[in-house]
């Protein structure tokens, strides 16, 4: 197998292992980190995801829902952010504290993801 081809094979499986199973959480483009979250039929993709970010890293959650809720990011600052029930809706925040953050849906009451915040 060429050099090149095992790199790629590589990077694959370190993106995947990055994603997990559900494949919605992006592993950090650049300087940031990019959520896509799917809610449909009282259903959200992803589902207690656990995701990576650094202090003060741009944390993006791009959002598709059928249904009108309420995002919460439980970190310092603390973070709302109204959900339509609309495609293409994009919502971004940063973390100054570092440990765990939980972003959850109000109405659902289901925990989307934990991002774990390092210094």
């Amino acid at each position: 197998m060429p050099m090149i081809d095992r790199l790629c094979a590589v990077i694959a499986v370190l993106m995947w292992s990055v994603v997990g199973c559900g494949g919605s959480p992006k592993p950090s483009t650049g300087a940031g980190l990019m959520v896509d979250i799917t809610i449909a039929h009282g259903q959200v993709t992803p589902a207690n995801a656990t995701l990576q970010a650094t202090v003060r890293q741009p944390i993006t959650l791009r959002v598709n829902s059928d249904a009108a809720d309420e995002l919460h990011v439980h970190s310092v600052p603390d973070h709302k952010f109204e959900v339509a029930a609309a495609a293409d809706q994009t919502f971004q925040f940063s973390v100054d504290v570092p440990g765990n953050v939980d972003v959850e849906l109000h109405h659902l009451d289901r925990t989307v993801a934990t991002i774990q915040v390092r210094p």
